[in-house]
């Protein structure tokens, strides 16, 4: 029997992974814990881990796996910017490459509506039998430019969903599809014009050593006046600090965040209790023009039932049939 150990659990996991489990019959051991060079003994006696976008698989993390003899490490996650693949050794990676775009599109989207239409201020005013339309307004979508960074399944989703809005997308890739662009209508430009032109811009990218810190001061700088910013994609995308000073010289109109730069400390835990703060995550969610949510664009029935559904079946390929078409070489 395969002998999994699955880290960073929670209880949806377990909910739904042991549905899929019913046909596999994996022998899974889950832990709250999240891994990391501390925590890697936990795997001591198992064939595979399991682990999710805040787990850290670096070298140390990785040399001790391969001393335990893991032969696999499966990503319940597309990205794979926390695993330092050159000191994999012996140990197989696979990931879930898509599990549903719609949902992350679809979240990037109501981030976007939020801000613009301060729908949060408003309800909160309204709680308060507060019925003023002072400082809620907002702008038509209409006509104006979106930028989109990053035009894979979940970039392509949110092109089809501002279409429908009647706005004018302009996207940046460093792999550009051209066969994509002509259909869904979009124009490729370089990273300077697309922030330079919009009004709106969209992070859609996976996190590489290309594209880390991505928006910084040079890029902020190029920006409209009242640019709104969303990023549901990797928070290491995104410089904190000068994106804080942009914020507060008034040049950004709003930002929509659903990741953080330092975020595996604090989300996808209750931290409500905690003395612990993050001074620039505090100063983030203190501000008007600010909405930040917990790495929850994912979260959707129809997204986790692909993750545990593609999950198993990646562990099942590669070690009953050595190979996966979800393998990270």
């Amino acid at each position: 029997m395969i002998k999994i150990a699955f880290f960073d659990t929670k209880d949806y996991d377990k909910t739904f992974f042991e549905e899929y489990n019913k046909k596999y019959h994996y022998e899974i051991t889950y832990f709250e814990s999240k891994l990391n060079s501390e925590t890697a003994q936990l795997a001591k006696g198992f064939d595979a881990i399991c682990i999710f976008v805040n787990d850290i698989a670096d070298k140390e993390t990785l040399d001790k796996l391969n001393e335990y003899g893991i032969q696999l490490i499966a990503l319940r996650c597309a990205g794979f910017n926390n695993v330092d693949l050159d000191h994999l050794g012996n140990i197989k990676l696979v990931r879930v490459p898509q599990y549903s775009p719609y949902a992350v599109a679809e979240h990037a989207t109501a981030l976007l509506l939020n801000i613009n239409r301060k729908i949060y201020k408003s309800y909160q005013r309204v709680k308060k039998y507060n019925f003023s339309l002072d400082g809620l307004l907002g702008f038509d979508l209409h006509n104006k430019t979106v930028g989109v960074i990053g035009t894979g399944k979940i970039g392509k989703a949110f092109i089809e969903i501002m279409h429908g809005f009647g706005t004018n997308i302009i996207a940046y890739d460093l792999f550009k599809d051209e066969k994509a662009s002509q259909e869904l209508g979009f124009e490729y430009v370089e990273l300077d014009e697309l922030c330079e032109k919009s009004d709106i811009i969209s992070l859609h990218c996976p996190l590489t050593p290309e594209t880390e810190n991505i928006i910084n001061q040079t890029s902020l700088e190029k920006m409209k006046d009242g640019v709104i910013i969303i990023n549901c994609s990797r928070g290491g995308l995104v410089n904190t600090k000068d994106l804080i000073d942009y914020l507060s010289s008034g040049k950004i109109g709003g930002v929509g965040l659903d990741v953080y730069e330092n975020e595996s400390d604090f989300f996808l835990k209750d931290m409500s209790n905690s003395y612990e703060r993050d001074a620039n995550l505090s100063l983030l969610i203190s501000m008007p023009n600010v909405l930040i949510t917990s790495h929850q664009a994912f979260f959707t029935s129809e997204a986790l039932n692909k993750i545990a559904n593609d999950t198993c079946q990646n562990i099942y390929d590669i070690l009953t049939n050595g190979t996966c078409i979800n393998e990270v070489k």
